[in-house]
């Protein structure tokens, strides 16, 4: 065996000799291990000659088919896979670092607040990251997320599943909303019995405010006919403004309606929580940069 200098011996250990090492002592040939690495055996074969030449001094022995570590080789062995598993790690994290400066991030709003505000505080502190933001109903969203078409949602109450990892970021209720000149726009407060009177618009089934909106007058025993259903939030802001009738939506779920009037409804007032969730286990580093934002009371409003 050759006697060199801690300088001579680093030079000799190259990373490309140390993962055919690695390979052919926990596969036992060097025909899986050129299998494993994605070379040709004679690569993997070239690449321990090579470390056996420079240490002067042999790593394996043939066994009939199988590669036989010499004593050496079974103590450089644990020290070798540490440099290799560190030189992943290097890897990964210089991946996420380049992925948290220029990637892409998915995410899936069933309504503009709170997860407008989570996207304004997430690109301040990444603005190299794109943004695509898909906007949907609570059943659309969550099917999104569930079928990996976005990578993150923001919903109110989603599937309490094993599938989801989720975080509470704020609570809210359904409230109804009507414009300035309407004769319920001074009330504080109204009841489902009397909303029944009026001409009211609600949204298609798979909406979160919908089923809020359902259950409460299920619960009154009454089953209002609706003037008109609306598939998006923005229809239903829409004809609201237009004094087409009574709406709804939650109470933190947009900006936009400042000049719409909200009243809680009794049975419509327990608060749901908003959630951000993504798939469990499939956490890239932005989504779990974006699932560890705050929402600032500012922010909520």
């Amino acid at each position: 065996m050759k006697t060199l200098s801690p300088k001579e011996i680093l030079s000799v250990l190259t990373l490309s000799r140390l993962r055919a090492l690695n390979a052919v002592m926990e596969t036992g040939s060097f025909s899986a291990a050129a299998r494993r690495m994605g070379v040709s055996q004679a690569t993997v074969s070239q690449q321990i000659r090579d470390l056996e030449r420079a240490l002067g001094t042999d790593m394996f022995k043939r066994a009939a088919n199988d590669m036989v570590p010499t004593r050496l080789c079974q103590q450089i062995y644990p020290l070798s896979r540490e440099i290799e598993d560190g030189g992943s790690q290097i890897a990964e994290l210089l991946n996420q670092h380049h992925s948290m400066d220029s990637g892409e991030l998915r995410i899936g709003l069933g309504n503009p607040l709170p997860g407008m505000a989570l996207i304004r505080r997430f690109r301040d502190r990444f603005p190299g990251v794109e943004v695509k933001i898909e906007m949907g109903s609570w059943g659309r969203i969550v099917d999104a997320v569930g079928e990996g078409r976005v990578d993150v949602g923001v919903l109110p109450e989603p599937p309490e599943q094993a599938r989801f990892q989720r975080r509470k970021i704020q609570g809210q209720s359904v409230v109804v909303i009507v414009p300035p000149s309407h004769p319920l726009a001074s009330r504080s407060a109204i009841s489902c019995a009397e909303l029944a009177a009026e001409r009211l618009i609600f949204r298609t089934q798979g909406s979160s405010t919908q089923r809020v909106v359902d259950d409460a007058f299920r619960r009154a025993g009454i089953m209002p006919r609706p003037s008109i259903v609306m598939d998006t939030r923005d229809g239903v802001l829409d004809a609201v403004t237009q004094e087409l009738g009574v709406g709804f939506m939650w109470s933190k779920g947009a900006s936009r309606p400042a000049d719409l009037v909200q009243i809680p409804c009794g049975e419509m007032h327990r608060e749901r929580d908003d959630y951000v969730f993504s798939l469990s286990g499939i956490s890239t580093p932005l989504t779990k940069a974006f699932m560890a934002l705050e929402i600032s009371p500012l922010m909520g409003n």
